[in-house]
């Protein structure tokens, strides 16, 4: 019984310590920025990577799927809640990021850039 207790609070323990979504191998440099606020937490997270590739929650894609994806992801949760975190390259050119920025409007979610904090000093 008791090594049937221990089995159960270390699945708990590695299932609390699990990420949800693991991009941490995506290769990207954000953009700088002053003043920033934390982003705060979201289901679905989107990189466009050193080279130029999309990725959808680690997943990699085309944009012409994104829209749909992203509707899937955030359902029918009210607004507020419809966070979408956007990492793109500092690098990436806009024709390569707008028709991201347009997917994310078209899906209803609330884009949230990622940037680091310019040093001023």
């Amino acid at each position: 019984m008791a090594m049937g207790d221990i089995a159960f609070n270390l699945l708990i323990f590695f299932v609390i310590l699990a990420r949800s979504q693991d991009d941490s191998h995506l290769q990207w440099s954000p953009a700088e920025a002053p003043n920033l606020e934390n982003a705060g937490h979201s289901l679905v997270s989107i990189v466009v990577d050193q080279d130029n590739r999309l990725y959808l929650n680690g997943d990699e894609l085309g944009v012409a799927e994104l829209s749909g994806r992203i509707e899937s992801l955030l359902g029918d949760r009210p607004a507020g809640s419809r966070t979408v975190l956007l990492k793109i390259h500092k690098e990436t050119l806009a024709q390569r990021f707008e028709p991201v920025i347009e997917a994310i409007s078209e899906a209803g979610g609330e884009m949230v850039h990622i940037v680091d904090e310019r040093n001023n000093g």
